[in-house]
């Protein structure tokens, strides 16, 4: 959805906003980026959810795994791994990497539904 892009909205008729944003690599090289849907309360752009992902080349084929999950309406901020202090993932929380996999599944097949991916979505470029 980013092809040359860093960053972009999209909007689809009757729907929250799409933000799609290339956020650099990891601490261990890999390319990451931020997916959210985004509103405003009280002035404040709220991310209802944000996922990042990390993608990690297998072979011939590149994998994106979901590493944190935000949803700024209902306090929720979540991270698969635990870093070091040199950025280095540490830790994984297999059962919340599971959770965020299959709701990953489900958003897109909604997002897939909503429009989002249709040629008559508007594409706004940000950088």
């Amino acid at each position: 959805l980013l092809a040359d892009d860093t960053a972009i909205t999209l909007t689809s008729e009757g729907f929250m906003p799409l933000s799609i944003e290339d956020i650099g690599p990891s601490a261990e090289g890999h390319r990451q980026i931020a997916i959210s849907h985004t509103a405003t309360q009280n002035g404040d752009l709220m991310r209802d959810p944000e996922m990042v992902f990390r993608f990690i080349t297998d072979g011939d084929t590149q994998l994106a795994e979901p590493i944190s999950f935000r949803n700024d309406f209902m306090g929720i901020n979540q991270e698969v791994y635990r870093y070091n202090e040199h950025g280095k993932a540490t830790h994984v929380d297999t059962r919340l990497k599971a959770e965020l996999k299959s709701f990953a599944r489900l958003w897109f097949r909604n997002l897939k539904h909503q429009g989002f991916y249709d040629k008559s979505v508007i594409r706004k470029r940000l950088s």
